[in-house]
């Protein structure tokens, strides 16, 4: 088998999508905001890329490559100089995935869940960044797809 006959649900993410990423403290306030393009890809059967280009108001610009190795059973890891984690597949619409960002050592784990509409048109993301066991922040992600 291979990546597309093992996570079905992942190889319908595959495209251009664009979105927001809102940023909230514990208590729910604000605290970052910008847009984002992704571009989601299955490359060989093996490999899952993932680019995502983030724009803020006031003109700051990141974008950041994540590439990611399929390990059988329908799970992906990846393992880049900023993060590390493994997703799969819960059900036919949500995806979830589990990761650290390596600057910020053990103490900070992120859980994600991806939730696909039943069209593929639109997916909603939930981010709780969880710190020795209590989540301090929460990240909202609203996409459409565009191609």
């Amino acid at each position: 088998m291979g990546l597309r006959a093992d996570m079905p649900l992942l190889a319908r993410h595959e495209g251009e999508w664009e979105g927001e990423y809102l940023h909230l403290d514990r208590e729910g306030n604000p605290i970052d905001r910008h847009r984002v393009q992704m571009t989601c890809a299955i490359l060989d059967d093996t490999v899952y890329h993932q680019t995502n280009r983030y724009t803020w108001d006031d003109g700051r610009t990141e974008v950041h490559e994540f590439p990611g190795t399929y390990l059988g059973g329908g799970r992906c890891g990846f393992d880049t100089e900023r993060i590390k984690g493994e997703f799969w597949e819960l059900d036919g619409s949500t995806i979830y995935l589990g990761w650290q960002y390596k600057a910020e050592g053990e103490d900070l784990r992120l859980h994600e869940l991806i939730v696909l509409s039943e069209d593929g048109r639109s997916r909603s993301r939930v981010w709780q960044w969880i710190k020795d066991g209590v989540c301090v922040k929460r990240t909202l992600i609203n996409e459409r797809r565009v191609s």
